[in-house]
């Protein structure tokens, strides 16, 4: 690798973490406004559930009042039946008083009905509070996390730029140029790649053996062909070498 691409290499490592540190804060509110989402969806619920036991009551303190209503009006047919001074006048108070006698009994069936509706309310609602109360505790617990995920991206990100602000300044205006050429049209992926065994580890097309054999001097810059990304070679290392670099020198 020539000199001029080891700031390269460097400065392509900063804006991938940099470009992944970036998403990350902007995942986080993303994250957030969804589980506050469903959050409110357990709350929408819960509020329908209070809101048909309210309702329920409501009714059964209806039907309450119309029997109280229905009892007295009986209290009254039952007073004047006893002034009546003709059988008509008796059988018409009597009927009367059935029909109030038969609206009772529809009345005290009704809230029947309503009271065993009133504790699949009673017991939805409290299900709800309790998935509710849950879910508030993890989105308090995700916003909490989230806040001091994102200061700690942000101060990792503030650093990160001011070391590549700093390598930059060291780069040839021109290699800076190709530098930023490349990544804008690779959308930030790799810039630099590795010639290996004869290709573009990048666009893996073939390399021509006159480019490869020049790009193995190392002594310039070279792009690959293909894709126009930063080209390299590092040699292979055979075991000779390799033992040779491992072995301690004799005394």
């Amino acid at each position: 690798m020539t000199e001029d691409l080891e700031p390269v290499s460097r400065l392509q490592s900063l804006d991938q973490r940099i470009a992944h540190l970036q998403h990350e804060i902007a995942a986080l509110p993303k994250h957030i406004a969804a589980i506050e989402k469903t959050l409110d969806g357990h709350h929408r619920r819960l509020e329908a559930d209070r809101a048909a036991l309210a309702a329920n009551l409501k009714d059964r303190k209806r039907y309450e009042e119309d029997i109280k209503l229905s009892e007295q009006k009986i209290s009254k047919l039952r007073d004047q039946t006893q002034q009546a001074k003709t059988n008509e006048q008796f059988r018409a108070f009597q009927h009367e008083i059935e029909f109030c006698e038969k609206e009772i009994r529809s009345f005290e069936d009704r809230i029947l009905e309503l009271m065993t509706a009133s504790e699949r309310f009673d017991q939805n609602a409290k299900k709800t509070e309790t998935a509710f109360n849950q879910q508030k505790k993890h989105v308090d617990a995700e916003k909490a996390e989230a806040r001091e995920k994102t200061a700690s991206h942000q101060k990792e990100l503030n650093s990160l730029r001011a070391e590549r602000q700093q390598i930059v300044s060291t780069m040839k205006p021109s290699v800076l140029a190709s530098y930023e050429r490349i990544r804008k049209k690779w959308h930030g992926a790799t810039v630099l790649a590795e010639a290996v065994d004869s290709h573009c580890s990048a666009c893996q097309i073939a390399l021509r053996p006159q480019f490869l054999q020049d790009l193995r001097k190392g002594d310039k810059l070279m792009f690959c062909e293909s894709c126009g990304r930063f080209l390299y070679y590092n040699a292979p290392v055979t075991f000779e070498h390799d033992l040779a670099a491992h072995s301690e020198p004799r005394v």
